[in-house]
């Protein structure tokens, strides 16, 4: 049986091959960030990949599916403090009901379910390797990837010159070379919620949490067959995943 997926990078319909010799599958899929009760949209998402895991575990003996949870987030910051929940309770609990929901769905687990905040150590040392490919700058307590320094930047959301800054409408910051840069590592201001790193106390940006969950899975010389998500996040949060 031949399976044809939609590609968004070309925009094609295509015949699906894993990378891998040995025909092991990799797939990932953007789970939700838990910070309020979970929507249809959070589950058409998970449906969607519960769907390709099925259907790949017909085709090929080895399927590993990875489905996060964003445990770390602005969003959660701010429900802690109107709710006054603590953001290890909420994100807790708002995981738990999320995983539940998705199991009442009659979805299977996935292979893997990586917590953000699992993986800070993974975070901090994948931020020092693109430092040290020189893919990234130190500037006000942030660290800050250049996108000038990855030419293939926009190729997958067909987006050129100025479109590509997330958050147009909004006056770009100080500390960045360019409006298209995006943060891996931010100060908080907050000092109850951060990790120690070696650019200050703080915590990830959003694009480098999936990036090395991914990495920390499959390992640094695997690659990732199909990577599924919202077409909301195409641009910036998988445009920036890819760089």
């Amino acid at each position: 049986m031949n399976l044809y997926i939609h590609n968004t990078t070309t925009n094609k319909k295509e015949l699906f091959t894993p990378s891998s010799k040995t025909k092991k599958v990799n797939m990932y899929v953007c789970g939700p960030t838990v910070y309020s009760e979970p929507h249809i949209g959070n589950a058409r998402a998970a449906l969607v990949g519960d769907l390709y895991f099925r259907l790949l575990k017909e085709m090929y003996k080895d399927v590993i599916y990875i489905r996060n949870l964003t445990d770390v987030d602005d969003k959660i910051i701010d429900k802690s403090i109107q709710s006054g929940v603590p953001i290890d309770k909420l994100t807790s609990d708002i995981a738990a009901t999320y995983q539940s929901n998705m199991l009442s769905l009659n979805m299977l687990k996935p292979t893997f379910e990586p917590k953000v905040t699992e993986n800070i150590d993974i975070i901090i040392e994948t931020i020092k390797k693109i430092i040290n490919n020189k893919s990234a700058y130190i500037s006000d307590k942030h660290v800050v990837f250049d996108t000038n320094s990855f030419k293939e930047y926009g190729n997958l959301s067909k987006k050129i010159s100025d479109d590509l800054i997330d958050g147009a409408r909004v006056a770009p910051e100080s500390y960045k070379k360019n409006p298209k840069d995006f943060v891996l590592w931010k100060p908080s201001v907050d000092t109850n919620y951060g990790w120690d790193s070696p650019w200050g106390f703080g915590r990830p940006g959003w694009h480098i949490e999936c990036t090395s969950m991914i990495k920390s899975i499959i390992g640094n010389d695997e690659t990732l067959d199909i990577h599924g998500g919202g077409n909301d996040l195409i641009f910036p949060h998988h445009e920036n995943e890819i760089a």
